[in-house]
């Protein structure tokens, strides 16, 4: 089902795993650390829910080539292998395992996500947190979708057990269009839902801002929209694509300055918001781990007739039993 093409990474922070699906095509995989947590207390695998993407934002490597969706077991199956490599006797010592919905492709475009919600905790029982995390740019179909995700939620996931991002980027919807280029919910809509999404003792859902320079950023414009009390702020670089690179985008947040966004994040905590400003390892960059990096130069080096620079591949296939 699933065949591990190749690797690139640093076992102590990161690792990306190109991989072959039985059809020929390819997705990503991440598992990585969250420093400075230990992977004992907290340990996160990051998987495809698409065969690319159909959404194209020109921040990101994963799109617009799109080649369907994955099914649960595709899905599980990145999993798998991720758990059999790191840990070959079973069990998963650690704390708190996250499971990022969040690689190529937006998990909100295939319903098989919420099987693979309902099917987690049986597979991994003994795991004290599982916590997953799903990322989404709220695409105008998915209103079944997230209806469902709520009762999964609920069900499953309380007590602050489950992760929910709406990537927003600019406090301008018309703006937005620009950087997700596809029909979306409108942020009235992310409101409402997210109203009813969030019960006792759950996370907020985070709203979450790559800003790039050129594109409006109001707090007060989002806490016209947006409560406090049901939705945080989490500010982001851009992260260096080819596609980011490609369409000239340039971030607001500097990662190699982050005290230069000390006055945008107080901004955003005058109205009243938690807000995180989130800049991951810069050695991440180097290893090339954002969404659909490794997949885009596979696909470059083989028009090239040139070999990827990976670790040699693994012949056996992986399962997700």
């Amino acid at each position: 089902m699933l065949t591990v093409l190749g690797s690139r990474g640093d076992p102590d922070l990161a690792t990306v795993f190109l991989c072959g699906l039985a059809d020929g095509e390819m997705v990503e995989c991440v598992e990585s650390v969250q420093p400075p947590l230990p992977r004992e207390e907290k340990w996160v695998l990051i998987v495809s829910t698409l065969r690319g993407c159909p959404v194209g934002c020109p921040m990101c490597d994963a799109g617009p080539r799109f080649a369907g969706r994955l099914s649960a077991d595709e899905i599980l199956a990145q999993i798998a292998m991720m758990v059999a490599r790191r840990f070959p006797g079973g069990s998963i010592p650690v704390r708190r395992l996250k499971i990022q919905f969040a690689r190529m492709g937006d998990p909100a475009l295939n319903p098989a996500v919420l099987e693979v919600l309902r099917r987690l905790p049986g597979l991994y029982p003994d795991v004290p947190v599982l916590q997953p995390s799903i990322s989404t740019v709220a695409p105008g179909g998915a209103g079944e979708f997230m209806r469902r995700l709520a009762e999964v939620k609920t069900a499953l996931y309380g007590g602050g057990r489950f992760q929910m991002q709406f990537s927003l980027h600019t406090s301008s919807e018309e703006a937005r269009r620009r950087l997700v280029p596809v029909g979306c919910w409108s942020f009235r809509e992310m409101s409402d839902w997210g109203g009813e999404f969030v019960r006792d003792g759950d996370r907020r859902i985070a709203l979450n801002f790559a800003a790039v320079e050129g594109f409006p950023l109001e707090p007060r414009r989002i806490r016209e929209v947006f409560d406090p009390a049901r939705f945080m702020v989490k500010l982001t670089p851009v992260n260096p694509t080819a596609a980011s690179a490609a369409s000239g985008l340039r971030g607001v947040v500097d990662p190699d300055r982050p005290e230069a966004s000390r006055g945008l994040v107080d901004a955003f905590r005058d109205q009243g918001f938690e807000t995180v400003l989130s800049i991951g390892e810069q050695r991440e960059n180097r290893i090339g781990s954002n969404c659909g990096m490794l997949v885009g130069e596979a696909l470059r080096n083989a028009a090239l007739a040139v070999p990827p620079a990976l670790t040699a591949p693994e012949e056996a296939a992986c399962s997700s039993v």
